[in-house]
Formats: structure tokens, sequence, C-alpha cells
């Protein structure tokens, strides 16, 4: 997953988990539609990659932030979001000089997160930020597995009480909405590579505003119904819960809101999709940082307050599947629908580059090998093919099953979110691309804006840490009355 030494990184590229087939053809194509690396000429713009973020961006995340400020108060909620929000913009912001080596425009283009720590750091550190992306792209696939089985969860539950009201039962088990989301990410995980999936991504950031705003506006109508801010300065008191649990909660609030926030992980992936310069990747990739974390903050802060002034203390960790609102139903059933197509295009978003990974891994272990290398292509029309490769049908297929299975067993959606958040938000979002600043720009030890790097790293990690060990708490708590495969809500 990573060099071994200075002569055999020479030898090899690094693996990179979007460095698709090369082998395709690429000498073969025009000159004039190819890039200066070789490869098919890149169209991606601010606004397509703006769009990639934001799908994976505003996603589940933001249906438990009510909780999370429920958790933290007035206070430290909005606060902690903001911070949040300049961090990750800020980190991005460094991640996203180091797209190419050396000069911003010319230099060598690093067209994965393994590759630009590759460049800068090496060594160790290479596999260990493999081994910390792809475990985390794979907790998220779970955990976007799980809200949208939620989501169809409560379309039907809304209709149910909508026929046989608001205090009826309404039992329905998850487990047949997770084996349908599961058979239509077989379907779109067919897809050959991420540059493919950017419709997807328009559609799902559409999607992600749609039912954002609904979750707000819900939260707004009931706040002026009930006429006054529910909630305290200090959130859930410990007289409602124990302090245990007021301090687990709390700190599980933190890993919701990183997870809420967090992209950096494919950052690298969507800049590889922005055409040429002029301007750099780096300066367009720069404005879609900016643009896409302002639109999410106001998102965010707003759907989380709105949903905390609606319900106070007893705000659901699921804004729009907790049932805090039953009516309008159908307009309940439209916002659980853009979740489930939102998060179609935002498993695709996060599982492409870990499908890519795998399959780069296999072509460079057995270059021979034909059931690993040769597409097939299959005409859908006389003007569209489609290229099927064998390996990548069954290899994909089985990792869809597997996230399937694993979330049948494990629907935890609030602890989930909070442990994925906080195990990817301190290494990815902060360590490394702090480290590779640090690199890049040959900063001396113990100078000013070292030190303060280092202690923005620092504290990032007390709160990852932090934040794993309330969401741990939290799953086990849970799995003393859990039992698998049997999801009734």
């Amino acid at each position: 997953m990573g060099a071994e030494g200075a002569t055999k990184d020479q030898q090899h590229e690094p693996v990179s988990a979007m460095d698709i087939s090369l082998e395709l053809g690429y000498k073969q194509l025009d000159p004039n539609s190819l890039d200066d690396d070789g490869r098919p000429r890149r169209t991606g713009t601010t606004w397509t990659a703006s769009a990639h973020i934001i799908t994976a961006v505003i996603g589940s995340g933001v249906l438990s932030l009510a909780w999370s400020i429920a958790q933290l108060g007035w206070i430290a909620g909005p606060v902690v979001m903001i911070i949040f929000a300049f961090v990750i913009y800020f980190t991005s912001s460094l991640l996203a000089d180091c797209y190419r080596s050396g000069d911003p425009v010319t230099g060598k283009r690093n067209y994965t997160y393994m590759e630009v720590v590759q460049a800068n750091l090496g060594g160790f550190k290479v596999k260990l930020c493999g081994y910390i992306q792809y475990i985390n792209l794979f907790g998220v696939a779970i955990g976007y597995t799980i809200a949208a089985s939620i989501s169809m969860t409560a379309i039907k539950r809304s209709n149910c009480f909508h026929e046989k009201g608001d205090n009826s039962p309404c039992h329905t088990s998850s487990n047949p909405f997770m084996i349908i989301f599961g058979i239509t990410q077989i379907i779109f995980s067919q897809i050959p590579d991420f540059d493919q999936i950017w419709w997807l991504s328009i559609v799902a950031a559409v999607m992600s505003f749609t039912y954002s705003s609904i979750g707000l506006g819900l939260g707004i109508s009931e706040t002026i119904r009930h006429g006054h801010f529910k909630g305290s300065l200090t959130g859930v008191s410990v007289s409602s819960v124990s302090q245990t649990q007021k301090i687990w909660h709390s700190l599980q609030a933190f890993g919701d809101i990183a997870f809420a926030y967090s992209y950096s992980n494919i950052l690298i992936e969507i800049q590889d999709t922005i055409k040429s310069p002029p301007p750099s990747e780096a300066q367009v990739m720069k404005k879609a940082n900016f643009f896409s974390v302002a639109i999410t903050t106001v998102f965010y802060t707003l759907c989380g307050s709105m949903g905390y002034a609606a319900f106070g203390d007893s705000a659901p960790g699921n804004l729009l599947t907790g049932f805090g609102f039953y009516n309008p139903y159908w307009l309940l059933d439209i916002a659980n629908a853009a979740i489930v197509v939102h998060l179609v295009g935002a498993y695709q978003v996060f599982s492409q580059p870990l499908f890519a990974f795998v399959e780069k891994s296999a072509r460079e272990r057995w270059p021979d090998s034909r059931f690993i290398n040769r597409e097939v292509v299959v005409s859908i029309s006389k003007s569209r093919k489609f290229k099927l490769n064998m390996f990548r049908m069954l290899w994909r297929t089985s990792y869809v099953i597997f996230t399937t299975v694993l979330s049948m067993m494990l629907p935890f959606f609030n602890d989930i979110v909070g442990l994925m958040g906080a195990l990817g938000f301190w290494p990815l979002t902060v360590y490394f691309p702090v480290e590779i600043y640090i690199v890049q720009q040959k900063l001396e030890r113990w100078s000013t804006k070292w030190v303060c790097l280092q202690l923005l790293s620092l504290g990032c990690l007390i709160i990852s840490v932090a934040a794993a060990v309330g969401s741990v708490a939290s799953i086990v708590d849970d799995l003393k009355v859990f039992k698998p495969f049997r999801n009734n809500y």
C-alpha cells in the first residue's frame, strides 16, 4: 500500500485509488483529447467539484445535528459547529495545494490522497494513511446503508400513522429496506470510475438541499407553533440522564459533528476531476471548498439549531425519522425519499475510491489474468456502450453485500456516525494535511507557524479520541439489549 524504499518507488508508481485502467488504450486517443499526463481530458469545474463535496458532506450527518446540539446546549453546540467548519476549510485548503508536486500548474499530479502522502511523507505513513482512509470509507458505506433504510422505514411508518393515528405502534423491520438499498448499490457500483458519476452527484446534491430544507422548515414551523425556543444553555440536564451518559453523549456529539463535515478522505479524488489550468486545479478546488463549506455550515447551523429549538432536550437522533414530526405526512415522505436518493449517490462517492484501489492492486499483482483485466463491451444502444469487467462486477457486488449484512447486524445510526467521524477526523482531516504542509513549506521546528499547526493537530487529536470513546460507550450500551437482524422501528 506504500513505498518500501527509494529504489522501489522509482520502479513502481505507488498504489492509487483512482488510477484506473491505464491499459485501456489512452495512447490510441486523439492527443488533443488528452491532458498533460496522457489521460482523457478532465472536464470538472468549481460547480461539479462543489456538487461532489456537497453530496459527500450534506448527508445523513445533518439529521443528527439537532440531537448533537441538544447534548451540548445553545452555547457550545453552534460554536463547536463553526469551529469544525473553520478547521476543515483550513486543512482542506492545505491539502488542495498538494494535488501537484512542485509547480502548481505543471508539476506531477497526485491522483489520490495516498499519493499525496507518498510524495511528501512516504514510508510507513503511506500505509497508515491507506488503512485509515479505506476503513473510514468502508464505515461510511455502512452508515449510509443504515441511514437509507431508516428513511425508507420512516416513509412506511409515516403512512401508517396517518391511517391509524399517531399513537399506533406501526412497527416495521428495516431489513427488507436495507436489502433494497443494497441491490440498488450493486447496480450503480458497476459504473467504472469516479469521473463518470458526476451526474449522480448533481442529483444527490439537489436531494440533500431538499430534505435539509424540509427539516429546517418543519423545525421553524414547530418552533412558531409552540411560540418559543426550547432547550437550554448547557443542553440535556443530568436530572434526565445520568452524569456518565451526559459525558458519553456529549463526546459522541463531537463525533457526529465531525462526521457531518468531513470529506478530506476523497478531496484529492474530487480534485482529480477538475479540468487542466488555467486556473490551477488548486485555485478551483479552494473555491469549491469555500463555497461548499460555507453553504453546509449555514445549513447545518440552521437545521441543528431549529431542530433543537423545536424539540429541546428531547430532540431525536434522526430529525426526520425519529418522529419528532408526524405531519404533514406527505412532506415527511418527500424528505425521506430525498434522503434515500441522496444516499444512493453519496454511497458511490465514498465507495468508488475503495473500488478503484482494490482493482488497481489486483491488476498490478496479476497483470496477465484475463478474469481481472479483460473488458467485455456491452452495447446499450447504437451510440452508447458499457465496458463490463467480471472481476469488477464480482468484487463490487461482494463488497455491497458485505456492507449490507453488517448494517443489518449493527443498525445504530447515531453511534456509527459518531464513531466514523471520530476515527476519520483527526488523521485524514488534520494530521496528514498539516504534516504535508510543514514538509512542503520546509517550516523550521519550533517556529511560530510550526507550533501553531502542531497545537491545532494536538487539539483535534484529543477531540477525536474523546469522541471515539463516547461513541464506543454508546455502542456497548446498545449491544446490551440488541438482537442481530431483528431491526424493528
